[in-house]
């Protein structure tokens, strides 16, 4: 049986460009090598593709492009080879993905899990695992999402957000408005960013501006959230027309909150799955991600953040991922195997699922028109 053609993308301009090499590394691994031939490629951190040899090892050692390229054979451009793309150059990345059966965009954060590569998937007539242009978009942007979610009955906290020129226009008028509004302490966030990077917890007003430009860094849109106590709790979702839960997992985080840090340097943070939760909760947390995962119209794979307040019996989102971390420690994935799905099933349905919306999609858009 012939292999399906599997591209990893993986890299990207983001933030969290090291978290997408940890995860498609983890990938790269897990695929069936009888099904599929896995065809890696990378994108730097400036945005150029690069394909053929060893993307992978070329980004974890921040070695040059062109030193990699002179080291490999040229080969045919519509097979893959040696590729380096300039930034922009969208007809050319087209050109070279068409020898593609289906793409695992391993991409966290801007450029990557917002639905610009999705677009471009979309341009190149390509299959692709996970959400699509617009529920990438949504699960990216922090204040959509949660818009998303008051209209679709999620329950969200209290949040406040603006742009660059707006905080730079009235910083007195936000200072306020955060004060009487959300508290302290709260968070402080890029709007468009994961991995909790970029992110500041505020215990006073005369930290908050610091806490703001940090935020300013990564985005030019920033959230400030309430602070919720309780205990924070994630969900693994799978599945695209119709949609399942994982067990729920609990996160005790070794720092003040789950930060970058936390969750991918100290490696002193408590995972434990199953959730300590009454299994009411439990049940709600389940149904509030899958509602949460339609909301923003994700598709495939996404997980859901949450604060839960065993006392009040409340549970409050705080986000959805639409391209989570995916190493064999991520809880994405170690939800899912506590769930009775290990790694690398998870990853093959991950797949099909990507090849069959595709299908589904290209039977919809090549259908005659309704009325002559």
């Amino acid at each position: 049986m012939e292999k399906i053609k599997t591209g990893v993308l993986f890299g990207g301009c983001s933030g969290e460009h090291v978290v997408s090499l940890h995860s498609a590394q983890s990938i790269m691994k897990a695929i069936d090598k009888d099904k599929h031939e896995v065809i890696p490629v990378g994108i730097t951190r400036e945005g150029r593709w690069i394909a053929g040899g060893d993307p992978w090892k070329v980004l974890w050692e921040n070695a040059s492009p062109e030193n990699c390229c002179k080291a490999v054979p040229a080969m045919d451009p519509l097979n893959p080879g040696v590729l380096l793309i300039d930034e922009g150059r969208t007809d050319r990345i087209i050109r070279e993905f068409i020898s593609l059966d289906v793409v695992f965009p391993v991409l966290h954060g801007p450029y990557g899990e917002d639905g610009t590569v999705q677009g471009v998937l979309e341009l190149s007539g390509i299959p692709y695992v996970g959400s699509g242009v617009m529920g990438s978009s949504a699960g990216m942007d922090k204040v959509i999402m949660k818009q998303l979610f008051t209209q679709n009955s999620v329950p969200v906290g209290p949040y406040l957000y603006f742009k660059r020129h707006g905080w730079e226009e009235d910083r007195g008028y936000w200072k306020i408005r955060v004060d009487k509004e959300i508290g302290y302490p709260c968070f402080v966030k890029p709007a468009n960013l994961g991995s909790s990077v970029g992110i500041s917890k505020v215990y006073s007003a005369d930290q908050l501006e610091e806490a703001v430009i940090e935020a300013f860094n990564y985005d030019e849109k920033a959230v400030i959230e309430a602070h919720i106590g309780g205990k924070e709790v994630e969900c693994s979702v799978l599945g695209d027309e119709t949609a399942s839960a994982s067990t729920p997992g609990e996160i005790i985080p070794c720092n003040d909150f789950y930060d970058y840090r936390s969750k991918y340097i100290d490696d002193r943070s408590e995972l434990i799955i199953p959730a300590r939760l009454p299994s009411n909760l439990k049940e709600k947390v389940r149904q509030l991600s899958v509602s949460a995962f339609k909301a923003v119209e994700a598709s495939g794979l996404a997980r859901v953040d949450f604060f839960v307040d065993e006392e009040k019996e409340e549970v409050t989102i705080n986000e959805i991922n639409t391209m989570p971390g995916f190493t064999t420690i991520s809880m994405y994935p170690k939800l899912w195997e506590a769930s009775g799905i290990p790694y690398p099933e998870l990853v093959e349905r991950l797949i099909r699922l990507g090849i069959d919306r595709h299908k589904r999609k290209k039977t919809l858009s090549t259908a005659p028109p309704l009325h002559e």
